[in-house]
């Protein structure tokens, strides 16, 4: 029996489509983390000697192994097993681990697909774009694994389920209180605690986990919590608040705690993003920044409060220009009812691709370039305000835990070396950001496939006119490769969460073919 049997009705066709986007997801990372090109369209597993094949595109299907006696189809579970064999060979590492979280990824997008089939769509776009997210990281082999636990532990929080929940409230005395930056708002969402107390709103998975905290319980709050693409941050709309919370769940990579490194360094990086675009060349539209203000938590134990902790996020109102809609980027890639590429023509699609770059592009590179800030703009941290007509408008960013800066530029914060940092940056912006955008819309329009990146390579080209032409740009936009974060090997080697290993993909910035040759 499979973690949902017994809860939730599954249907054949849920099941199927869950293997379906499981298969996907382990096919991309051995494509690209592992396999060499064979004979035509075919992989070779070099540590075993097996040669793969699969459906061609995106999101590669089907996978057949060659045998003596031809091509023959594979499950799931027999690709699982031979992933493991030759993963095992090529390192010498066994990890019996990884296989089950394959499988347990599996089942809960099983889940999640029967839930969403009778579940209400929020009315809201933006939220629709949120919760999008059913396959996950495509390029991770098990993006949806959720600690091994049943449907019920997580189920009525996900946002792939179309969750909405109110948070529990609890009273922290002052002696336990832990608190930096700003995180007043907190205090909007229920009436005064009295007695000294100070008000902290937990994720109710969280407190689940925790078994319920030794601290007084006050209720929940009077509105409603959307949980966004990443489960342990909420959008509540009302108030117009984003609370970012830990939760200890491996998921991906990482178990989801807000480490207590990470929460020490937010008002220093919250400061340096805060700045980083005051100084834009005037052609440049100027991106938003959703603020880290500060975080507030109740120190349990000797965890310094790591387990409770809160960031208080920057609301989108502030920050949104008139008329503009935000959308997650990453649902974008993805897909979801009013997505604006959908039904675009050809010429239209590459207006809508020009104008996403000349958001986005610019100011990620002023901000590394100018202020040696290096923001983690991948996907889900990526929003795109359109306009009435669909197009985009204006770029918004948000988390500052995945920021990083260049260790010569802002000591004493904790900082990585040029060739790290700007191997990070392209990671994040071409392979994980516009690789999956341009992606989504050649797989609408194929026709546009090469012009995308020719139009790309002139705004990265523009950007270094506009900051004296560096060296890392150059380089960029000749190099035969670009980097893939190796989430495979990362998590067969069980590398910590914070790990960055990668793996050469070609660079689409130089080699003016397919798009596709990010992922392939």
């Amino acid at each position: 029996m499979t973690a949902t049997d017994g809860f939730l009705p599954l249907s054949r066709e849920a099941r199927r489509d869950a293997a379906a986007l499981a298969m996907t997801a382990l096919l991309n990372c051995l494509i690209r983390e592992v396999a060499r090109p064979a004979w035509d369209g075919t992989f070779l597993l070099p540590a075993t000697g097996h040669v793969l094949r699969a459906d061609d595109g995106r999101f590669p299907g089907r996978p057949a192994l060659h045998t003596p006696d031809g091509w023959c189809p594979l499950s799931l579970d027999d690709l699982v097993a031979l992933a493991a064999a030759e993963l095992r060979a090529g390192t010498g590492v066994a990890n019996d681990a990884l296989p089950a979280e394959i499988t347990h990824s599996r089942d809960v997008m099983a889940a999640l697909l029967a839930a969403r089939r009778s579940a209400t769509p929020p009315a809201d776009v933006y939220l629709r774009s949120e919760q999008a997210l059913v396959a996950g990281h495509r390029y991770h082999p098990a993006p949806k694994a959720r600690g091994g636990s049943d449907p019920r532990a997580w189920l009525r929080y996900s946002p792939e389920a179309h969750a909405s929940f109110v948070l529990p409230l609890f009273g922290v005395p002052a002696e336990q209180l832990v608190e930096e930056g700003d995180a007043s708002a907190l205090d909007r969402l229920g009436p005064p605690p009295g007695d000294g107390l100070a008000l902290l709103p937990a994720h109710p998975w969280q407190v689940e986990l925790l078994g319920g905290p030794p601290l007084r319980r006050l209720g929940v709050t009077p509105v409603v919590a959307w949980p966004t693409s990443s489960i342990r941050t909420v959008y509540l709309p009302e108030p117009d608040l984003f609370c970012k919370f830990s939760l200890d769940v491996r998921i991906t990579n990482d178990v989801r705690r807000l480490w207590l490194h990470d929460l020490k360094k937010l008002a220093a990086i919250a400061d340096l993003v805060g700045r980083a675009f005051d100084d834009l060349p005037a052609h440049v539209p100027r991106p938003a920044v959703l603020r880290d203000r500060g975080y507030r938590s109740a120190e349990l134990g000797r965890d310094g409060g790591e387990a409770l902790a809160v960031i208080v996020r920057d609301g989108l109102r502030e920050h949104l220009r008139p008329g503009l809609t935000p959308l997650l980027a990453a649902g974008i890639s993805e897909g979801f009812p009013g997505n604006p590429i959908d039904g675009l023509s050809e010429d239209q699609a590459l207006a809508w691709w020009e104008r996403y770059l000349d958001h986005v592009v610019p100011p990620v590179l002023h901000a590394y370039f100018r202020h040696g800030i290096v923001l983690e703009c991948h996907l889900q941290n990526v929003l795109i305000a359109v306009d009435g007509h669909g197009s985009p408008a204006q770029a918004i960013f948000r988390d500052h835990e995945g920021v990083k800066v260049l260790a010569d530029r802002h000591p004493p914060l904790p900082g990585m070396d040029g060739s790290r940092a700007w191997e990070r940056l392209v990671y994040c912006l071409v392979t994980n950001n516009l690789c999956e955008i341009a992606g989504a819309l050649a797989e609408r329009r194929p026709g546009v496939r090469e012009e995308l990146w020719a139009r790309a390579r002139e705004v990265f080209s523009a950007c270094g006119a506009d900051h004296g032409d560096p060296d890392e740009l150059r380089d960029l936009l000749s190099a035969a490769h670009i980097p893939a974060k190796a989430n495979l090997l990362l998590r067969w080697l069980d590398a910590p969460g914070g790990d960055m290993r990668c793996v050469p993909v070609p660079n689409p910035l130089s080699r003016l073919r397919e798009a596709s040759a990010c992922g392939r």
